[in-house]
């Protein structure tokens, strides 16, 4: 990855965006590809969509990603100037006590932590994790009033864990779910505009997918392309610590995954397979018997149906402040994206032959 890319990356993955407070993340976004997009516009929530204006009646693609992030809120001010939380998505309880966290509150940012009492004092027999209503946040207030002059009730709370390089080609960061995939799309819509594609292209970043693909829902219908493509992160599962139930193919620096089964249309399954066959890239394949638990899922039942697909990009230790993927692989789903848009009109229209 060049210089400008990871400097987009890290801007991205340094910039909080929990589920409905997107806004600093989506400008971030809007000001890279506004660069070298066509078109860039927003709608009433904060989606956003860049284009590459194909030539003539060609087919129309989708590239998506979710702008949003896990995250917490605040739910309660204690009469002793605590902050008690709650979740904004799948936030993880196991993973939240002991950590830095940031208030974003509307004047400034607040620092604080969530609490966890000393291992000397507590019961050691009975060391249950408290659910995350539970937990609560210390940002050094001496009473209730005091912290009412800094946060409020609906704060958005993020950990401050932030981007680390690893050994290779590997980093980690908090909310690399799903930071990357708008990375993704943003850099996949760039390689069409550099080769001129024949058919129009649009990167979307959406918002609130981790609390019910709601941007997706909405700019589904809005946008209403021949094809939409999630682009989401997924479990790598090549760690020690993966139960052999949930063990799969999906490995870390392997390739793009392409999924196969329910949301992911055949047609559009045989395009990504296509492309990545003959640029060379390497790929992984996972099954998706039920849902992709994406965007993905919300484009293909909109408007009577858009073909969709997801591809996603392998993740270790999703929904923790250490989350962790190789660059190589996110470079790859860029890349496939360029070579499949490349290719659309080949395989228009998307239809299953009966």
């Amino acid at each position: 990855m060049d210089a400008p890319r990871r400097e987009f990356l890290d801007d991205l993955l340094t910039t909080p965006s929990p589920s409905g407070f997107e806004t600093d993340g989506q400008r971030v976004w809007v000001d890279y590809v506004r660069q070298f997009a066509d078109d860039v516009w927003t709608d009433a929530y904060g989606n956003a969509v860049a284009v590459h204006e194909g030539g003539g009646d060609g087919p129309r693609i989708a590239f998506t990603g979710h702008a949003d992030e896990i995250g917490f809120m605040v739910r309660r001010i204690t009469d002793d100037g605590f902050l008690r939380l709650t979740r904004v998505g799948g936030s993880d309880r196991t993973v939240s006590k002991g950590q830095h966290v940031t208030v974003h509150a509307n004047d400034e940012p607040v620092q604080g932590v969530i609490g966890q009492t000393a291992i000397h004092l507590r019961n050691r027999d009975d060391d249950e994790i408290e659910d995350v209503a539970e937990q609560f946040v210390d940002v050094g207030a001496a009473d209730e009033a005091e912290a009412r002059e800094l946060v409020e009730v609906g704060d958005p709370v993020t950990f401050s864990s932030t981007v680390h390089d690893l050994h290779g080609d590997r980093i980690s960061a908090r909310g690399m779910d799903n930071r990357v995939g708008t990375w993704a799309v943003a850099e996949g819509l760039r390689h069409a505009v550099e080769a001129d594609v024949d058919a129009t292209v649009y990167a979307v970043s959406t918002v609130q997918e981790e609390v019910g693909l709601n941007g997706a829902e909405m700019i589904g219908f809005d946008l209403d392309p021949d094809v939409a493509v999630a682009a989401d992160v997924t479990h790598a599962t090549d760690n020690p610590d993966v139960n052999d139930e949930y063990r799969g193919p999906v490995e870390l620096g392997a390739g793009p995954v392409i999924a196969r089964g329910s949301t992911n249309h055949p047609r559009v399954v045989k395009l990504a397979r296509a492309a990545a066959e003959t640029e060379g890239i390497d790929s992984q394949l996972q099954a998706a018997g039920i849902r992709t638990g994406t965007d993905a899922d919300a484009f293909f039942t909109s408007r009577g149906g858009i073909p969709s697909l997801n591809v996603g990009i392998p993740n270790r230790y999703m929904h923790t402040p250490v989350e962790v993927i190789d660059t190589a692989d996110l470079v790859a789903v860029a890349d496939l994206f360029g070579a499949m848009a490349a290719r659309t009109p080949d395989y228009a229209p998307f239809t299953v032959d009966i």
